[in-house]
């Protein structure tokens, strides 16, 4: 009870160490006001009107140091809680209480939570926004099962969707478990603790997030803030443009906690993954001599990630494939995150593996040093393990295209410009021809095995009248049906079972003669992504009406991981041939993109290969080949699940790695230089650059940070990528500073960048927050135009928090909403994409005031009652 000795004699019993309590152990714990962070503290004084309080705080039994209480002052200003003006003047260490401020102070979470919830009311996602607040002020819910991290990772991954944030995870997480329990699903507590086991999600704790989403949705009812009525029913374009607009408001809430990415060297990373793609494959380094012996060992080190397809041995380094559907988007798999996440987490990777001595014993005089160093294939699926031809991939693939132009017949739209199909010229009518004959031709007979996933088999194709069998591989089974892909034709179908048929030996090997193109040089436009997982329904709709029922005309870029980029032209009923890439990016569905490394180097090749008809590919003696296919196959009987006997030990492999792997760093000048850790819970702990062509920088925001004790590393928890619009950091960074400082090329006629912060103390003749400035280059094209947008939306944003403090109705504040929504797509989404340039870096970094006076444009008079305003308006500066 801590009576003893005080009040009166008695003993006191510590379970310590006496020199530990001696030496560690303080005589006064240091008071709360100098432990805690003053912010709330100081919004109470400014609501209570007791002076500044510098002044107040100072009269404290134990006040807390002047410099702490200045800073305080000034964060509370960069987050707009106070003006940064007292009655039009200006007082650096205080401030009038902003309708925010006033929030902030009745609310009982963290500041940056408070502001989050005010930016999602002004734009209308206040419901997820209380979500995020509740359960980022108490303890994460999302559970991770003990040894295993992967699991836990996946789930998160799983309901981030293709997000790529935390905060987005933690509101589909919320809902679904909401969701359920409205269905009456989760009645029995149970149930309810069994679907928290299936989804690593801990129901007390998100049972405790409940409660408080529930009582701040009250608190914030007090200020005319009250979360919409979802309408039923919402289009899918609806969803995805609700989840960018909290996405912006995530970005709004946590400035200047902001990063980016490093760059990404194509060439080297291509480099070190041996050409593979690295959307579906990593690399493992340390593979033991003859490493292709454990090749089950290792496949089944990575189930828990996915399907691996194939496994390829070189030398002491091991690249693992895993299944792609065909019929999904071009994006990094699962399966790679998950075997990266193992490497960071540490996970061993051991193999049983025998003493090379041993093994060489078996080669009877064959140079142990040209069978150790044989490239080696091992397919997982038709379960073979082979000799690599040393031979150009593209030069291999390129045997299906006989020339650059080709006449091809689209059957299954993935996304788009993402189709499959196949070629309809006299030759190839042929060999298709031929290939149904020889199935029709045979006895068919039923499956050996099971079906299962990745099984090349013969089925039927259901929608013709025609019967007839064609070769297929299986998507996926379920129940007595099983989704398959024909391989010769590209299109896919459903089909019973039973109706599966084995595929004869003879025709397992020969080529598939399916295509998969990929428009060339195109990407989705800002509204496509705003609109879209990647693509916008609206801009799938017109893709399939531009292709679906003509013939196409595909012109060859380039030949990538068994995709053909390509211009895809079609007939207009003028007879002119039409590009379908000019038509979305005319229709603004697209826009231009650069090629990516391999692309171009593959095009190189190929514009090589279509000039000189007659060059044939260099192979490997066939006889070599036969020998190297001997010996591996007698290696494998003899050593594969340990038949010979011979002692073995363990090898520990390093890795899973991707090349493709990128780090980030802080965009603000007190951590620019230190390093930058994403907590190992976060979804982006691991960051796979899918688009290392992109120029443009990718933004990076964390809810909190925290450093180490010296200081040399920032923390980053909670985090949430913002979609990859060229631009979009530079926007969101103006947006949502409290000050911006345009930086002009010395012409005078173009934004080269610009420094955000909180501005220049005219009284100090000093940056306010020199720690939290960023000096940021453009890496497209801005005008004076695009500053007044921002203005504008700041301006409409300011209004709507006025209305709030006058606690006007409903239906105007629904309207007030509508209005800064449409003006943030209209400020990202242009009709023209901004013009990609090339980033030039200021020459004073970090240095306000360089801008003539004369050239600026002071708009701060227009601005709508500053006291309740959140923002100020940025000056324009006048180009020649």
């Amino acid at each position: 009870e801590g009576r003893a000795g005080r009040v009166s004699k008695g003993y006191c019993y510590r379970l310590v160490h006496k020199d530990f309590w001696t030496d560690f152990i303080p005589e006064k714990s240091v008071p709360e006001i100098l432990r805690c962070p003053l912010g709330t503290t100081v919004l109470k004084i400014k609501k209570l009107d007791m002076g500044e309080p510098k002044a107040l705080l100072a009269t404290a039994l134990s006040p807390p140091r002047v410099g702490d209480i200045e800073r305080t002052i000034l964060q509370l200003k960069e987050l707009g809680a106070l003006t940064t003006c007292v009655q039009t003047e200006e007082n650096p260490h205080d401030g009038e209480l902003t309708f925010l401020g006033r929030v902030l102070a009745q609310l009982p979470v963290d500041l940056h939570l408070g502001k989050l919830i005010v930016l999602g009311h002004v734009f209308g996602c206040l419901e997820e926004c209380l979500i995020i607040a509740a359960a980022l002020s108490l303890r994460n819910f999302f559970a991770v099962p003990f040894k295993q991290h992967v699991d836990g990772y996946r789930n998160k991954l799983f309901f981030a969707g293709n997000s790529k944030s935390d905060c987005i995870a933690i509101v589909n997480a919320f809902k679904a478990w909401q969701a359920c329990r409205e269905k009456g699903e989760l009645r029995h507590p149970k149930e309810e603790l069994e679907w928290g086991r299936s989804n690593c999600i801990h129901i007390k704790k998100v049972r405790e997030v409940a409660e408080l989403f529930h009582n701040l949705k009250k608190r914030v009812r007090a200020f005319n803030m009250c979360v919409n009525a979802q309408p039923s029913a919402m289009d899918q374009e609806c969803v995805y443009k609700q989840r960018f607009i909290l996405q912006v408001v995530i970005a709004g809430a946590f400035y200047p906690n902001y990063f980016t990415f490093g760059k990404c060297n194509e060439e080297i990373a291509m480099r070190d993954l041996a050409g593979k793609d690295p959307k579906t494959t990593v690399m493992l380094k340390n593979i033991p001599p003859y490493g292709y012996l454990y090749h089950k060992q290792l496949q089944s080190l990575f189930r828990q990630c996915g399907q691996v397809k194939s496994i390829a041995y070189d030398g002491s380094k091991a690249f693992v494939e895993f299944s792609r559907n065909p019929m999904e988007g071009f994006k990094i798999l699962p399966a790679v995150y998950l075997s990266v996440k193992m490497s960071q987490l540490k996970i061993p990777l051991e193999l049983n593996v025998h003493y090379p001595d041993d093994i060489e014993r078996q080669l009877q005089g064959v140079t142990a040093a040209s069978v150790e160093s044989i490239r080696v294939n091992v397919d997982c699926q038709k379960q073979t393990v082979e000799p690599v031809e040393i031979s150009f991939g593209t030069l291999q693939q390129s045997k299906m295209i006989p020339n650059r132009l080709l006449s091809v017949k689209i059957t299954e739209i993935v996304e788009v410009g993402h189709f499959w199909g196949y070629r309809i010229d006299e030759k190839n009518r042929t060999v298709l021809q031929a290939l149904t004959a020889e199935i029709n031709y045979q006895n068919l007979m039923d499956l050996p095995v099971s079906p299962h996933p990745e099984l090349v088999c013969l089925a039927p194709f259901t929608h013709l009248e025609n019967r007839g069998y064609y070769r297929a591989r299986i998507l996926y089974v379920c129940g007595d049906f099983a989704e398959v892909f024909f391989v010769d034709y590209g299109n896919r179908s459903k089909v019973p079972l039973k109706k599966l048929k084995e595929i004869p030996s003879c025709l397992r090997d020969l080529p598939f003669q399916a295509l998969e193109f990929k428009i060339c040089k195109m990407r989705p436009s800002a509204k496509s992504l705003v609109c879209g997982e990647w693509w916008s329904y609206s801009a799938s709709q017109r893709f399939a009406s531009l292709v679906n029922g003509y013939t196409l005309l595909v012109k060859v870029y380039s030949l990538v991981h068994g995709v053909l980029h390509v211009d895809v032209f079609r007939y207009s009923r003028c007879k002119e041939l039409v590009n379908i890439r000019d038509v979305l990016i005319e229709e603004c569905y697209a826009e231009l993109a650069e090629e990516s490394y391999e692309s171009q180097q593959s095009h190189d090749l190929l514009k090589g290969l279509f000039l000189d008809k007659e060059k044939k590919e260099e192979k490997t003696p066939v006889c070599s080949r036969e020998e190297e296919k001997h010996f591996i196959e007698r290696l494998l009987n003899l050593f594969s699940d340990n038949k010979s006997g011979a002692p073995t030990h363990k090898v520990t492999v390093f890795g899973p790695f991707s090349p493709y792997e990128v780090k980030c760093y802080s965009m603000t000048r007190v951590s620019q230089f230190r390093s930058a850790l994403i907590q190992k819970e976060s979804i982006n702990s691991v960051v796979v650059h899918d688009a290392p062509e992109d120029s443009f920088q990718q933004l990076l925001v964390a809810a909190s940070l925290s450093a180490n004790a010296t200081g040399s590393t920032v923390f980053l928890e909670e985090t949430s990528m913002m979609p990859p619009i060229p631009g979009l950091l530079a926007l969101l960074s103006m947006l949502f500073a409290p000050a911006i400082e345009l930086r002009v090329d010395k012409s005078g006629k173009y934004f080269t960048g610009v420094l955000c912060g909180l501005g220049w103390s005219q009284t100090c003749r000093a940056p306010l927050l020199p720690e939290n400035d960023m000096e940021l280059t453009f890496d497209v094209h801005f005008g004076v135009e695009d500053i007044s947008e921002i203005n504008i939306l700041r301006t409409a944003i300011n209004k709507l928090l006025c209305e709030c403090a006058v606690y006007s109705g409903q239906e105007r504040m629904t309207q007030l909403q509508e209005n800064v929504r449409q003006k943030l797509l209209c400020l990202i989404c242009k009709s023209k994409p901004r013009d990609i340039i090339v980033p030039t870096w200021y020459e004073k970094p970090y240095a306000w005031n360089q801008v003539d006076s004369q050239r600026i444009i002071d708009q701060s008079e227009k601005q709508h009652e500053r006291g309740n305003g959140l923002y100020q308006l940025h000056k324009l500066v006048v180009l020649n």
